[in-house]
């Protein structure tokens, strides 16, 4: 069993910063790929930012030159630092990684994907 629990979130006026912690626990041998999603009132839930085990990252348009994530291999955790936020970027945000349990997962790419419970960010105007 793998957890993923976020911190971080709540409520910011615009223009403000908000950092998102995600950290994951239980059965890990190795965590490829982590990522940010946010689900808004109304919407499906959307991609904000990837980062693989090397530091690749990838950033949804919105998200560009605005947020940044990284992670710490050592403690499992990944963040989602977000500067200058919008209105519109009110929504739960959610982690979500790809975790390998045991080395024979690993080295067949057998991947679990969990996602955290969510953490609520609202951006007043």
């Amino acid at each position: 069993q793998v957890q993923l629990v976020e911190s971080g979130g709540g409520l910011v006026q615009s223009g403000g910063s908000l950092r998102l912690s995600c950290a994951a626990s239980g059965s890990i041998f190795s965590i490829n790929r982590m990522g940010w999603y946010r689900q808004a009132p109304g919407k499906e839930r959307e991609l904000v930012a990837t980062i693989s085990s090397g530091g690749s990252t990838n950033y949804a348009d919105s998200a560009k030159g605005r947020f940044t994530i990284s992670r710490d291999n050592a403690k499992n955790t990944v963040f989602l630092q977000m500067n200058s936020l919008k209105p519109e970027d009110t929504a739960v945000y959610y982690c979500n990684a790809e975790v390998a349990t045991s080395r024979s997962a690993y080295i067949r790419s057998r991947y679990l994907e969990p996602w955290g419970q969510g953490t609520l960010v609202t951006v007043s105007s």
